[in-house]
């Protein structure tokens, strides 16, 4: 039988609790967001020191999912769990990883006080949105955005 852990590689201050676990994070990130810099460590610390933090699934010492989430206070929610990115392995979907990281992460946000778990997902992705309807989400609102150019 698979060993399956969940590690926090991040602490809430943004210091790598498992740095070691970033690199073995990398190929799996990279599936859900591909154009992310050659110096990925250098770019996940930039949103690990805005409160960005990762929690990998590990099955038998590899990375099989992946969230990176943050906690947001805001006047509509209040205190939310915003998921920045959800990838669970292309070559292991449909085996329990993204339901178990997805259950840790509102068990997260009960711990946290936070009352809603909250996440944007690109149009195009079919699939995730059939996984995240089946998880309970619903959508709430359209998000609108504009690119300004610095």
């Amino acid at each position: 039988m698979a060993r399956l852990e969940i590690i926090e590689i991040t602490t809430a201050d943004g210091a790598l609790a498992a740095p070691e676990w970033l690199a073995r994070a990398e190929g799996v990130h990279r599936q859900l967001r591909p154009g992310l810099p050659d110096d990925y460590a250098g770019r996940l610390g930039q949103v690990f020191a805005n409160g960005g933090r990762m929690t990998v699934i590990v099955e038998d010492g590899a990375v099989r999912a992946l969230a990176i989430w943050r906690l947001i206070e805001n006047t509509y929610e209040g205190r939310r769990l915003y998921v920045d990115d959800f990838v669970t392995d292309e070559t292991r979907r449909s085996q329990g990883h993204g339901q178990r990281l997805f259950a840790w992460l509102e068990h997260k946000a009960r711990q946290l006080g936070c009352a809603v778990v909250a996440l944007d997902s690109g149009v195009q992705r079919a699939r995730a949105h059939q996984f995240y309807f089946r998880e309970g989400m619903h959508i709430p609102s359209f998000c609108f955005r504009k690119a300004i150019n610095p």
